[in-house]
């Protein structure tokens, strides 16, 4: 993700908002599949489009929408709605990479292991969930068990 990436990302979020916006459509039009990809109305989406949309991504009352200043629409997640597929630990914590080559930075406690996986608690209420690779790096790398 390039500077300008960043900061186009940082505008767009500067402008979404929970409330006092009309939801599109009932039914979801987006939907993010198990592999981190993303489908619109059922056909494939861009990567790029799909990086730029994550940016807007929310998690309100267990429901994923895509919020702009003037519209809500709806997202399905089959389950979670961020893939971390690498990590590096930094001064402030850790900086995970998605699928769709964005990075989230977290403090160390928003990374949460259970027995049925490494979960880390983004902004906006979304959950990110570590891929195979990820997972056991996580492990090797950042675990004790002494």
């Amino acid at each position: 993700m390039t500077d300008k990436d960043t900061q186009a990302a940082k505008s767009i979020a500067q402008f979404t908002q929970h409330s006092g916006v009309k939801l599109c459509s009932e039914e979801a039009l987006f939907r993010i599949l198990s592999d981190g990809s993303w489908l619109y109305q059922n056909s494939p989406l861009p990567t790029k489009f799909a990086r730029m949309f994550s940016h807007i991504l929310h998690n309100i009352n267990d429901e994923y929408f895509l919020i702009t200043p003037v519209e809500k629409v709806r997202v399905a997640v089959d389950s979670w709605p961020l893939l971390l597929v690498d990590v590096e630990e930094n001064e402030a914590g850790f900086c995970f990479k998605t699928s769709l080559d964005t990075k989230i930075q977290v403090s160390k406690v928003a990374v949460i292991v259970e027995e049925t996986g490494i979960f880390v608690k983004c902004n906006k209420g979304l959950v990110g969930s570590l891929n195979r690779a990820c997972y056991y790096r996580y492990i090797n790398e950042y675990l004790s068990f002494d």
